[in-house]
């Protein structure tokens, strides 16, 4: 296995990671943000309002981003199945 496959294999993998997570983490950042931004304009110190609404999008765009994440990592992982008769 040569050093320029190794390198590939991790960016690829790097890359599916962040295209599988990016949405949710996104989302999340966005939601969390805007009820801070809520939180500071009314005074609000409630510690449980941040949790509750991230974990309810969290939630909706897994379902519905999931069949994007299963056809991504699918993809990868049959790229990597292919590849083991070559390796040495």
């Amino acid at each position: 296995m040569s050093d320029a496959l190794v390198i590939q294999l991790v960016r690829d993998a790097f890359y599916y990671v962040l295209l599988i997570s990016g949405p949710l983490l996104l989302l999340s950042l966005i939601v969390g943000l805007i009820i801070s931004i809520f939180q500071a304009a009314t005074s609000i110190s409630e510690q449980t309002l941040t949790y509750v609404p991230k974990l309810v999008i969290t939630f909706l765009v897994t379902v519905l981003v999931m069949p994007f994440m299963l056809s991504n990592l699918k993809t990868y992982t049959i790229a990597l199945f292919n590849l083991i008769p070559t390796l040495k």
